[in-house]
């Protein structure tokens, strides 16, 4: 069966797409339809012509993510498998976009987009994976959403955080670690310190989780307020966004549940037998994950969280390790929240912390370290389908704690360091330190230990 490539660049309102063979020849010209139903009956007619023209064809065709503008492409692409030869992928705009700079192509268009996506097919095919039913897809739009509330309420809680610093800035204090649910709603029935300040004691008390020795507190601490707006359109703004913020809360509050009930699944169970991992993080970790087998060993699951460590150098630069964060920053992100609180309710992973910490390690570099463990944690349990149990991390520990060999050198198994190199000072000073070290771990192994003197 021959193989032919379509490649889609979607773009708003419209898509490109163009048809190669196996060795990146030109098929089917560049062509442009609309995004409506016009299009996708067009470009249905154009592919079952096609398939018509070669029967012993098949069709590998591919779409971007290009921020949502593609799944009506993709979604129509995928209806067309009933009746044509045709299997259809989801890519990584990140790979398609180094391949086509490796090819050292000048410029960018739609139609060299597309070509550069069919390109991708035929010269990656083993990093395309063609889905056949994505069970999870409504389920994710339902936790974007809910991204999207929150994400609202932050810029909410930020903005109100600066019109009550010139309203009342003494409220701030009870602010440090976010805004309470008290504060919102007092601040909803007295918005400004002038406002505060003539209340009574009982009137303050009657909301929520204030006492009367707080509310006298607060009383007390508006009246000698250094507040500069007192004016009532900063009082009405204020509230405007407060009742703002308590119905985004509300609504997320709502829309969490529902996921929960809609999403009662094995997996989910699984990963809250972590100590750290609470139902909702649980339930977007798995909906990001999606299958286990997806990965075929445990470096690969890292890597999709962007944890994996990197490293750089060149000639006589200087190099370090650092956290790739290649992968999904919105799991990537998901998953640091998991640490910070494995760090304070999870033994083990509290333990690698402060060791790290000990060792000399910056506290970002010593959380990224836990969030590493936690990904080969969650891989091991859901690959054996077991749920989490720190002894058996601490046993895999105590089996590879055995002493470190000292390895040869294999870039340089053709020729030793000779000193008499026209190398740097720079690189010098790294042979010297590589041969110091080398005969320091000589030494403790008893090769270049000295013969003892007979008296």
């Amino acid at each position: 069966m021959t193989s032919y490539y379509l490649g889609v660049d979607a773009s708003k309102g419209y898509a490109d797409f163009v048809i190669l063979d196996a060795h990146k020849k030109l098929v089917e010209a560049n062509f442009q339809l609309d995004d409506t139903f016009a299009g996708h009956s067009h470009l249905y007619q154009r592919l079952n012509r096609f398939c018509s023209d070669h029967p012993k064809g098949l069709i590998h065709a591919a779409v971007e993510s290009t921020g949502g503008y593609e799944r009506n492409w993709y979604k129509a692409l995928s209806g067309f498998r009933a009746s044509l030869k045709i299997k259809v992928a989801h890519l990584n705009p990140l790979g398609v976009h180094h391949n086509s700079k490796a090819d050292l192509k000048r410029n960018t268009t739609d139609a060299i987009s597309a070509r550069n996506v069919a390109e991708y097919l035929i010269a990656h095919p083993e990093k395309v994976s063609y889905q056949t039913a994505d069970p999870l897809g409504g389920l994710r739009k339902h936790w974007s959403f809910i991204r999207m509330l929150t994400k609202q309420c932050t810029q909410l809680l930020n903005q109100l955080e600066s019109l009550v610093y010139n309203a009342n800035p003494e409220l701030l204090a009870y602010c440090k670690d976010g805004v309470p649910q008290w504060v919102l709603k007092l601040l909803r029935r007295y918005p400004t310190a002038a406002k505060l300040c003539r209340a009574k004691n009982s009137a303050v008390a009657r909301i929520p989780y204030v006492s009367l020795q707080r509310a006298a507190e607060l009383i007390r601490a508006a009246k000698t307020s250094v507040a500069s707006a007192t004016d009532e359109v900063s009082a009405q703004v204020i509230i405007a966004t407060v009742e703002q913020i308590l119905h985004l809360k509300k609504r997320i509050a709502v829309q969490q549940q529902a996921m929960r009930q809609q999403c009662r699944l094995p997996q989910v169970e699984l990963l809250e037998s972590f100590s750290g991992i609470a139902e909702h993080s649980a339930v977007g970790l798995i909906l990001r994950i999606q299958n286990i087998e997806r990965f075929a060993n445990c470096k690969k699951f890292v890597s999709f969280f962007g944890l994996h460590p990197t490293y750089r150098i060149s000639g006589d630069g200087v190099g370090a390790f650092r956290m790739s964060k290649k992968g999904s920053k919105e799991v990537r992100q998901l998953l640091y929240m998991v640490a910070i609180n494995a760090i304070q309710n999870n033994e083990l992973i509290s333990e690698l912390y402060a060791r790290k910490l000990q060792q000399g390690m910056e506290r970002m570099a010593a959380v990224g370290v836990c969030m590493h463990k936690i990904a080969r944690i969650l891989y091991g349990m859901l690959k054996h389908n077991c749920p989490y149990d720190a002894q058996v991390d601490r046993r895999n520990r105590q089996n590879n704690s055995g002493q470190r060999k000292a390895r040869m050198d294999r870039s340089r198994r053709y020729q030793d360091y000779d000193p008499a190199a026209p190398v740097s000072r720079r690189q010098k000073k790294k042979r010297m330190e590589r041969e110091r070290s080398h005969s320091d771990i000589s030494t403790k192994c008893g090769i270049q230990s000295p013969v003892p003197l007979t008296t």
